[in-house]
């Protein structure tokens, strides 16, 4: 499935929402959102109903805290 098919999804809103107001120093709602609807996309038929809503979060939180990570001078 693709990012844009979870656009309507409750699940994806409140993970978005929730990580939108922790990472709003650093990154878009735009941003946030589009990071939750592709973790979702990823996780899709990968875990069990009862675990999406904690796998969803923690692996969007993962990927926008790397995003905020300044990429090292080599």
């Amino acid at each position: 499935m693709r990012p844009e098919d979870f656009a309507g999804d409750l699940l994806c809103t409140q993970v978005a929402t929730r990580l939108a107001a922790q990472f709003s120093a650093m990154l878009s709602r735009k941003v946030v959102t589009a990071t939750v609807l592709r973790a979702r996309a990823d996780l899709h038929g990968q875990v069990v109903p009862e675990a999406l809503g904690e796998m969803l979060h923690r692996l969007a939180h993962h990927r926008l805290g790397v995003l905020c990570v300044p990429a090292r001078a080599t």
